[in-house]
């Protein structure tokens, strides 16, 4: 029988639900690993399913039919791709066979859907799949006998998580066998736990990018508890057969780019795949449409790095082919309102991939008789046209009320419209900063951008029964919940429909926490002259600039240039393998342009080389009776300035009023800002620095304008996040017990019910069932308080195994809770820890300067946040020389090859000090000889060790696991306590009786 708490029994617990769930068990003994097929299973659903067809080829073929049609299966694989042939099929002699029949959109054709029933879908277990070796899979899915999907399964209960089954598929699954090879064979790889999903479209061996596929917990990354594996949603919903169906002929598209880069075009493909919450969000407002009909309004919340693109293609292609019970479309049409250049021709492509059908997207660009025509007249189900036209589509799509239209608002807010925003565009013609600044600020007071133009519009026309908008935003506005939102009951604030929040998508890793770097300048000076005035440092070039102004007039452009371009120099341009870009936000059109000639002469008459700046304003600023204009100064058209700064040319760009909402510039690391951000104007500014890259592992801001405070309370509505608790002293082995039971994450009911599971030895969900709730509980703690559990967890089970070796326990009750609490020990989430690239060593040393230096703004939802200013630095972590580390952690480290530190020596100095406080040890040093002392000393010796356990587990487990290193270190001490015990040492803090 197989042990419940093994991979293999969630192999088969897997398998178990999808058998009695409409698919078939296959055999890993007709899988063809030349070919990467099931041939026998698609030879019977081809002769099933399409027997005319079938006896068509036995006519071209006779006997060799089933060799022929295999051979141009692979042949069109080859060519077209797994995806491609699995929706269009493909000919054989100008006979059509179809791979795949997919669900239709109404129930018009009782023929197709019959023929939807047809369909084999198979899942194998252990398939050997190379020619090469006998490596195997743990389960591949199948449709129609072409392998669509690999599973790689693991079990905390055996040690391994996800991460091992990520590591396995980039380390030991050879992305050059037909299997793996991309598009051809397997479209999506999973990596799977009970806790979580992973996946990716394509292996590239340690390049695999895999991406999560969770449910989110909390607002956070993870997935919720449920009443067995976390992860049950896969098989239990994803993978169940209509929705897997789904996934293969609506969501799964090849996506291709082309890019004209250094004068050089390249064509890049990626397969996408729907991550969990833009799956989700789709399907969510199909059945909501689908039981309510048209005329209700959606607010789909979606962080930067959510794939909002994608999530709004899916949906528009979904609710233009959507129809109700009466088998009638819903919509009459889908109309997209964006200002996103590359979503027209992405959707075209998208839905061209889904249907196969030219002329379903229009794009209308010219005026109202254009929009007119294509709405009347039917020209495409989808039309797409930009914010600006909201006006006019409202009145239009208002006036044919007997028509129903879908209306997919894409981030209202990401373009400004009305007077405000034309008067940007005017000569500007101040006399001083200062006054340049206050036309700045009487602007943005008065601008509306488009969300607000969009409510004002929609509040004016009320309900309107036939549309029904979908509004995407990342941060949206108090009048744009009140409009789009839900409210859950009355009297209760709107809520999104649906959301995916900034913290989810910087747990997991879709974007970068901006203010985990945050620094202020009065915070960043203080930093930078504690490091300049430290004489143990070493020198660094250019070092003291950095740190030469305490204080900053407010326009002093020279000043915080000359900071600004060092800092770049020292840090920002080594980040990002050398490639880091910079924006400098500045407070006018007129402090850009003087930044602009700042930043040009200090590089100058500094002779750098390595920084070159472009600066972004709209209009004409004249300054000292010289006008000036962007495209005049970077000698370029303002329309290739996002090309332009995507090369290695050019890494600091200066910004007034452009670029700080809607810029994708992946490269932009730092950001320099000159200017007073609040509410959703700091966190768009502050957003371009999240979008993720490989090499990409922080940001940095440093603000010359603003307060800490001023900029969580900006963030804090779009974030949340966990306060800190206290550390607890840890004690022995029923002290630790009793401990563990205060944090009230352990119950004794679980751990009856999980042993009672455990076992019986029949049901593994049940260990997880059990343990689950645990793992929630001890989630909901403080961050500290998580720490002292899990430690404390830890140490229990190791003495409690330990003390087993020594002599049987006798006390069942005990043993329950440790067979409980060693699972729950591997089952709680690990604590997060910044990568560091070891190789890089300006990053090294400026990551230990931020740890030590640099603070991080803390964000919670429901409670006040909590700001963490910057600490001042003491000696500077960066270049901080190591103090020499006691004899006894050299000779460890030389001898068994441990890294252990000075931190470390003190765990060997309190055994040493509770040894010397011991009467019995101080009468026997002095009255014995050393070799009759060791007697008494191994006594005494282990059980000091295990009183303090709980200060160092890594040490406590070499002292436990290694005798050589056990012996080694208590001979040390041995020789240390009697050479200052019988020498009668005056030591008050070995002073017996103490």
């Amino acid at each position: 029988m197989t042990a419940i708490y093994t991979e293999k029994a969630l192999e088969e617990a897997i398998e178990r639900h999808l058998l009695d769930h409409c698919w078939t068990k296959g055999d890993p003994n007709t899988f063809d690993r030349e070919r990467a097929l099931f041939p026998a299973t698609f030879l019977q659903f081809v002769e099933e399913s399409q027997p005319q067809e079938y006896g068509k080829l036995i006519g071209f073929f006779g006997d060799k039919t089933s060799e022929e049609l295999i051979k141009r299966l692979v042949q069109v694989l080859e060519r077209d791709g797994m995806l491609k042939v699995i929706r269009k099929g493909f000919d054989i002699y100008g006979v059509p066979i179809k791979v795949a029949f997919f669900q239709p959109a109404s129930g018009l054709n009782p023929d197709t859907i019959a023929r939807y029933e047809q369909n084999m879908l198979t899942v194998t277990r252990q398939v050997h799949y190379s020619v090469k070796n006998e490596k195997s899979l743990d389960m591949v899915l199948a449709l129609n006998g072409l392998p669509v999907a690999t599973v790689e399964l693991k079990n905390h209960y055996t040690g391994q998580t996800v991460e091992h089954a990520k590591k396995q598929y980039k380390q030991d699954r050879d992305p050059r066998e037909l299997l793996f090879q991309f598009k051809k064979r397997s479209l999506v790889h999973f990596a799977v736990d009970p806790d979580e999903v992973w996946m990716t479209t394509q292996l590239a061996g340690a390049d695999t990018f895999f991406l999560p596929f969770n449910k989110g917990l909390n607002n956070g990354a993870g997935n919720p508890p449920s009443d067995g594996f976390r992860t049950a949603y896969l098989w239990e919903d994803v993978w169940q057969k209509d929705s897997f169906m789904e996934l293969l002929q609506k969501f799964l598209h090849l996506q291709v780019e082309e890019k004209v880069k250094n004068g050089q075009k390249t064509t890049s493909e990626t397969m996408i795949f729907p991550r969990y919450h833009q799956r989700d969000a789709v399907l969510q407002i199909l059945s909501d449409v689908l039981g309510k009909g048209p005329g209700h309004n959606y607010l789909i919340q979606h962080s930067a790095g959510s794939g909002k693109t994608n999530t709004i293609a899916w949906l528009a292609h979904r609710l233009s082919n959507l129809h109700g019970e009466d088998d009638k479309p819903i919509f009459d049409g889908v109309i997209v309102i964006t200002d996103r250049v590359v979503l027209d021709r992405q959707l075209q492509d998208a839905i061209y991939d889904f249907d196969h059908v030219q002329g379903v997207v229009k794009q209308i660009d010219k005026n109202s008789k254009q929009l007119k025509s294509a709405l009347e007249n039917k020209e495409a189900k989808v039309i797409i046209t930009t914010l600006q036209k909201f006006g006019v589509i409202s009145k239009q799509v208002a006036d044919l009320s007997h028509k129903n239209f879908a209306i997919i608002v894409d981030e209202a807010h990401s373009s400004q419209s009305g007077k405000a925003a034309d008067a940007v565009k005017e000569v500007l013609s101040a006399g001083s900063l200062e006054e340049a600044e206050h036309i700045q600020r009487e602007h943005d007071a008065k601008a509306k951008d488009m969300e607000d133009s969009i409510v004002e519009e929609l509040s004016k026309r009320g309900p309107q029964k036939n549309l029904s908008y979908f509004a995407f935003t990342a941060t949206p506005k108090s009048k744009t919940l009140e409009m789009f939102g839900r409210r859950p009951a009355p009297g209760e604030p709107p809520q999104p429909f649906h959301l995916y929040s900034m913290r989810q998508a910087i747990e997991e890793n879709f974007i970068l926490d901006v203010l985990r770097n945050y620094t202020t300048y009065k915070s960043y000076y203080k930093l930078a002259k504690a490091i300049e005035d430290d004489p143990t440092l070493e020198e660094k070039p250019a070092k003291k600039a950095i740190a030469r102004f305490a204080s900053l007039h407010p326009h002093n452009v020279s000043q915080k240039t000359e900071i600004m371009v060092e800092h770049f120099r020292n840090v920002t341009r080594h980040k990002i393998s050398g490639r880091a870009k910079a924006m400098v936000v500045t407070s006018s059109r007129l402090h850009a342009l003087r930044y602009k000639h700042a930043f040009d002469e200090y590089i100058k008459r500094k002779g750098y080389t390595d920084v070159e700046t472009l600066v972004a304003f709209s209009g004409t600023v004249i300054d000292h009776e010289q006008p000036y204009t962007e495209a005049e100064i970077n000698k370029f058209g303002e329309k290739e300035l996002p090309e332009k700064f995507d090369s290695d040319e050019y890494q600091v760009l200066i910004v007034a009023n452009k670029y700080q909402t809607g810029f994708d510039q992946p490269l932009l690391h730092t950001m320099y800002v000159d200017k007073k951000l609040a509410g959703i104007q700091a966190v768009q500014t502050l957003s371009r620095l999240n979008r993720t890259r490989r090499g990409k592992t922080d940001t940095f801001v440093l603000d010359f304008a603003n307060t800490a405070d001023e900029i969580r309370e900006a963030f804090q509505p779009y974030y949340e996040a966990t306060n800190l608790g206290d550390e607890t002293d840890l004690n022995l082995i029923f002290d630790l017990k009793s401990r563990l039971e205060s944090h009230q994450v352990i119950w004794k009911d679980d751990v009856e019910a999980f042993c009672e599971g455990f076992y019986a030895g029949k049901d593994p969900s049940v260990l997880h069932k059990y343990t689950d709730t645990a793992v929630e509980r001890f989630k909901a703690l403080p961050d500290e308080e998580q720490e002292v559990f899990r430690s404390t967890l830890s140490t229990f089970v190791r003495i409690y195994s330990f003390v087993t070796q020594i002599a049987p326990f006798q006390s069942v009750g005990m043993h329950k809770f440790y067979t409980y609490g060693r699972m729950l020990s591997r089952k709680l989430p690990l604590r997060g820890r910044i990568a560091l690239d070891l190789d890089d060593e300006v990053a090294m040393q400026y990551y230990r300067l931020q740890e030590t230096s640099n603070g991080n703004i803390s964000l919670v939802r429901e409670t006040p946040g909590v700001v963490d200013g910057i600490t001042e630095a003491g000696t500077g972590a960066n270049a901080r020389k190591s103090a020499a580390l006691s004899s006894i952690i050299e000779v460890l480290n030389k001898s068994f090859g441990t890294d252990f530190s000075e931190a470390d020596r003190l765990f060997f100095d309190q055994v040493e000090a509770d040894i010397l406080r011991d009467q019995d040890i101080a009468k026997a040093a002095r009255s014995n000889t050393m070799e009759n002392f060791k007697y008494a000393f191994e006594d005494v010796f282990l059980t000091k060790v295990i009183d303090r356990v709980g200060m160092n587990d890594k040490l406590f487990a070499k002292l436990m696991d290694d005798s050589a290193f056990q012996d080694t270190v208590k001979s040390w001490i041995m020789s240390s306590v009697y050479q200052k015990l019988s020498n009668h040492e005056s030591d008050s803090r070995y002073s017996i009786g103490e």
